[in-house]
């Protein structure tokens, strides 16, 4: 037997509503915590990109070293060849060895000036990356920081706040049974659609809860007899009347 035929339309009234302020309570522990759950979110993916980024400059910054390392290690060779060839230069026969010889001493020289050059370079670039590191870190230990409170803050409320939800959770799936699926689904379609997810609303000063058009008298009979679900003809929300809902 479906839950449908297990409960009157009153009960399933009583459920709706009771439902509705139990989902009411647990919105407003969502709304305590805010946009917290973002914000932490947010920090982790922004700390994230910038530890990716400092592992990546890092990287860079040894490569430039290798780079030195390597144009260092070849001036080496360049000024070991150029003294090799001026001895040579002491003993030479003709001229055309003379030609040859300075063309080495010159072509290594040059060889020299280039490595030296992107020595240079590779130097500024290690100054111009270790900058930016450290602009990054600093970044890094900022948002860390913020991540940290952001954190603490989340879990306190979360603490404070646990025990109440994962009771009235259980209240919310207690009340559902008693309503039908069609009803249950119509009821979450409304609340992701009004405002403040308010989708069950009492009759109050012969006006609907939610949006404050007026009821007409022989709907609010109707709605007070609980024979069946009426809803608001302007914002669609299921009305009950003011008795159910504890409202003198």
């Amino acid at each position: 037997m479906s839950k449908a035929k297990q409960a009157t339309v009153e009960e399933k009234l009583i459920a709706l509503y009771k439902l509705q302020s139990i989902d009411t309570q647990i919105d407003k522990i969502k709304i305590l915590r805010g946009e917290l759950p973002l914000e932490v979110q947010d920090l982790e993916d922004e700390i994230a990109g910038l530890q990716t980024r400092v592992s990546n400059i890092n990287e860079e910054i040894v490569n430039f070293e290798n780079s030195i390392k390597d144009k260092e290690s070849m001036i080496i060779d360049s000024s070991a060849l150029i003294k090799k060839y001026e001895e040579q230069l002491k003993n030479i026969r003709n001229n055309r060895e003379f030609d040859s010889l300075n063309k080495e001493i010159e072509f290594q020289n040059l060889e020299i000036q280039l490595a030296e050059k992107r020595i240079k370079e590779a130097k500024a670039s290690i100054v111009a990356k270790t900058d930016v590191i450290s602009g990054a870190k600093m970044r890094l230990d900022e948002r860390t920081a913020d991540l940290n409170s952001k954190n603490s803050e989340l879990e306190s409320i979360i603490a404070d706040t646990q025990k109440d939800e994962e009771k009235l959770d259980k209240e919310s799936l207690r009340a559902e049974k008693v309503i039908d699926d069609r009803l249950l689904s119509a009821y979450k379609r409304l609340r992701g659609n009004v405002r403040n997810g308010l989708a069950v609303v009492p009759v109050l000063r012969d006006a609907c809860g939610g949006c404050f058009n007026t009821v007409p008298p022989q709907r609010q009979m109707d709605i007070a007899a609980r024979k069946k679900v009426i809803v608001c003809e302007h914002c669609g929300r299921i009305l009950v009347d003011k008795v159910m809902a504890g409202v003198e």
